[in-house]
């Protein structure tokens, strides 16, 4: 075989395969001893052609997860130890690890009526989206949240942080986090906090949200640039009007759709314009009905809950019905479309700043050069 007809790595390994004779099991045998592996047997499994990721495309309903969070609620506490009632998204293909990609850790969480989540800190970034209800504050480094349908909120990485519900109605939601990249890096720290959380207040507006959400305006008293956005939630109001106000205006669609009707909004860090969290990028998607997204892979993980509406979403040629609060994960190089059979409103949350960080980033969307 020439260099001219090897096309694949399996052939390139073949190729490269010398003949079995007794010295060259003695050599292999030493290998082993000393515990080493030659690239020329590795080669497909180290440097594949294309990604090939051991998570796979997967679909979790709604319907299924918040009845599960809600017995949930009955049965475990939510003291000192366990801390959370929160239950990670498995990704079938990942071994059994409460991990929705090797990046990304993904969980609905209940919080019961009239309960209280101790504070602790972390090293992991983490965020929280409200999918409905309301009536829970999470306190972060003492600064009282409010949660609310629609929100999408910042927990980043060693922030003291509880949560207090005030009604008498249980509230789920689902939590984002950074964990498995943390694991990978052996980075990860924790500690606990006091008992309950440390400010009972139930402010309108937390005070990040008071000093930072002004359009345009950025306060003097804190100039330096933060690798977090200092913001701690962004409000459904805000997210709803900046895609109504989008679609009004037809040349300013999102680029990675072939037809008008599809508005997209990212989350920013205000002291620097990118992303909310060094790990983590967290977008927002509108289309009108029948809108369909370009074909398009990219390498790392995206993550979407459907917020409100019906749709079709095709995951390496599979297709799903999608309907309010279903999560799916397109794992790296999957190749993934959405479609809107009615308004339909998308949450999305991904790894990409990791990889476009490192220089690793590729993005392919089918009709277009990049």
């Amino acid at each position: 075989m020439d260099d001219t007809q090897i096309t694949t790595q399996a052939e390139v390994e073949n190729a490269m395969q010398p003949e079995d004779t007794p010295e060259l099991r003695e050599l292999y045998r030493g290998f082993e001893e000393q515990h080493l592996i030659p690239l020329w047997t590795q080669l497909d499994d180290l440097m594949p052609m294309t990604p090939a990721p051991k998570a796979v495309p997967w679909l979790w309903r709604w319907d299924r997860l918040q009845p599960l969070a809600e017995r949930a609620g009955d049965l475990i506490p939510v003291g000192r130890g366990g801390e959370r009632r929160a239950i990670g998204l498995a990704n079938p293909g990942l071994g059994g690890r409460a991990y929705i990609s090797p990046t990304l850790w993904a969980a609905i969480q209940q919080l019961g009526p009239r309960e209280t989540a101790p504070e602790h800190r972390h090293s992991q970034n983490a965020f929280r989206f409200v999918t409905s209800g309301s009536g829970v504050w999470t306190v972060v480094n003492g600064d009282p949240v409010r949660m609310s349908r629609g929100d999408f909120l910042l927990t980043p990485g060693w922030n003291f942080h509880g949560h207090h519900n005030e009604t008498d109605e249980s509230m789920t939601w689902i939590d984002g986090l950074d964990i498995p990249f943390a694991q990978q890096l052996d980075t990860g720290f924790f500690e606990f906090g006091t008992e309950r959380v440390t400010d009972y207040a139930t402010p309108d507006f937390s005070r990040g949200e008071r000093l930072w959400c002004h359009p345009g305006l950025r306060p003097l008293s804190a100039l330096q640039n933060t690798v977090s956005s200092p913001i701690g939630a962004y409000r459904w109001e805000h997210t709803d009007a900046a895609l109504t106000d989008q679609l009004l205006l037809e040349d300013e669609g999102y680029p990675a759709t072939s037809e008008p009707g599809h508005a997209a909004v990212r989350f920013v860090n205000p002291t620097t314009g990118g992303d909310v969290m060094p790990t983590i990028r967290a977008q927002f998607h509108r289309f009108r009905p029948g809108v369909r997204s370009a074909p398009r892979r990219e390498v790392g993980s995206n993550v979407f809950q459907i917020f409100e509406g019906e749709g079709v979403v095709q995951l390496d040629g599979v297709e799903h019905r999608v309907g309010h609060g279903d999560i799916f994960v397109a794992s790296s190089w999957c190749r993934y479309t959405i479609r809107a059979e009615t308004a339909l409103d998308v949450f999305h949350f991904s790894d990409t700043p990791i990889f476009e960080g490192l220089g690793l980033h590729r993005l392919q969307i089918e009709g277009e050069d990049r």
